[in-house]
C-alpha cells in the first residue's frame, strides 16, 4: 500500500474517534454546568482545554473562558483545529483521497456526516440543542464503525483504519484520566469528587461497565484501575494497547520493526502491572509516561509506514 494511502486510512479514522472523544468530553461539560451547587463550574468548564492542551489558542481568541465559549470552540468553530466540525471536515477529505479503498457504504456514511454537519452549523449549537448535537456526533461516530466492521475486507486497509482508532482512543483515555484525577484525589470520597468519578465515567461510556465490575461507591482508584489495566473495557489502555499488537503484526511488508517492538513494549508493561506499582508511581507521573511513549509509538507509526517514499 502506498504510504500516502495509508496516511489518509490512518488519519480518517483518527479524526472521526477524535470527534467522538470531543462530544463524549463536552456532554459532560455541559451536564455539570446545569449543576452548579455540586461542583466547581470554572474548572469543569476549563477541562477540556487542559484536555486538549488547547488553552493558549483558545485564550488568544476568545479571551474569558464560558461555557458558551468553549462549547462553540470544540464543536461548530471551523477555525478552530481542535473543534469536531474541523476534525470531520478532515476524515471526510481523507476519505475522498481513499475513495477507491474504502466500501460505498463507509462513503455515505462519512459524506452524509460532513452535509448534515454543514446544516447544523447553519442552524446554531443552541438551536439544534447541545445534547442532541453530542448524541448525534456518538452516532455517526457508531455509524461509521459499523459500516467499515461490516463491509470492508480484512486488509491493511482495514488496519491502517483501526490503527488511528486506537491510537487515537488511547491517547484520550489517558489525557482525561489524568486531568480529572489533578482536580480530585483518588482516596477521597466528597460529594465533589465523586461527581468528577462519575462524569469521566460518563464521558468515555464505562459507567456501566463500573457497575457490573464493582460494587462499592464510585471512587477514583478504582475508576484509574478500570481505564488503565481492565482489557474487558474497550477504551482501556491495555485493551486499546492488546488491539495495536494485533493490528501491527497483521501488516503486510516487513516495514514498522520499531513500531511493533515499542507496542510489545507498552503492552507488557500494562499487562504485568498493577494499581500498587502505579500509586507507588503516582498515577500522574504514570500517565505521564504512557503519553510520551504512546506519542512516540504515533510517531513511529507515522515515520515507519506513512512517510516512505
Amino acid at each position: 500500500m502506498l504510504s500516502r494511502t495509508a496516511s489518509d486510512l490512518y488519519w480518517l479514522s483518527r479524526n472521526f474517534e477524535r470527534a467522538e472523544n470531543t462530544a463524549r468530553m463536552l456532554d459532560v461539560v455541559w451536564n455539570l454546568s446545569l449543576i452548579r451547587f455540586a461542583v466547581d463550574i470554572q474548572a469543569e468548564i476549563a477541562a477540556p482545554l487542559a484536555i486538549t492542551g488547547t488553552g493558549d489558542h483558545y485564550g488568544s481568541r476568545y479571551g474569558k473562558v464560558t461555557v458558551q465559549n468553549v462549547l462553540f470552540f470544540f464543536t461548530l468553530d471551523p477555525d478552530s483545529p481542535a473543534s469536531i466540525y474541523s476534525c470531520l471536515r478532515q476524515a471526510r477529505a481523507s476519505a475522498h483521497a481513499v475513495r477507491g479503498k474504502i466500501t460505498g457504504e463507509m462513503w455515505e456514511s462519512i459524506n452524509s456526516t460532513w452535509l448534515e454537519l454543514k446544516e447544523i452549523s447553519q442552524t446554531g449549537l443552541q438551536a439544534y440543542g447541545e445534547t442532541a448535537f453530542f448524541e448525534w456526533v456518538k452516532n455517526r461516530s457508531h455509524l461509521f464503525r459499523g459500516a467499515t466492521y461490516g463491509t470492508l475486507m480484512r486488509s491493511d486497509t482495514f488496519r491502517f483504519l483501526r490503527l488511528g482508532t486506537f491510537i487515537e482512543r488511547a491517547d484520550n483515555t489517558a489525557r482525561i484520566l489524568d486531568v480529572k484525577h489533578s482536580e480530585g484525589q483518588l482516596e477521597s470520597n466528597t460529594t465533589l469528587d465523586y461527581y468528577r468519578w462519575h462524569a469521566l465515567l460518563r464521558s468515555v461510556g464505562a459507567y456501566e461497565a463500573f457497575r457490573e465490575m464493582f460494587s462499592e461507591t464510585i471512587n477514583g482508584e478504582r475508576v484509574a484501575e478500570m481505564l488503565i489495566l481492565r482489557p474487558e473495557v474497550p477504551r482501556s489502555l491495555l485493551s486499546c494497547l492488546q488491539m495495536l499488537c494485533e493490528l501491527l503484526p497483521a501488516i503486510e511488508g516487513d516495514a514498522g520493526l520499531q513500531s511493533k517492538r515499542l507496542a510489545a513494549v507498552q503492552l507488557a508493561r500494562l499487562q504485568y502491572g498493577d494499581m500498587e506499582h502505579i500509586l507507588d508511581i503516582g498515577l500522574h507521573d504514570y500517565l505521564t509516561d504512557f503519553l510520551r511513549r504512546i506519542n512516540e509509538l504515533a510517531d513511529t507509526i507515522q515515520s515507519e509506514y506513512l512517510e516512505l517514499v
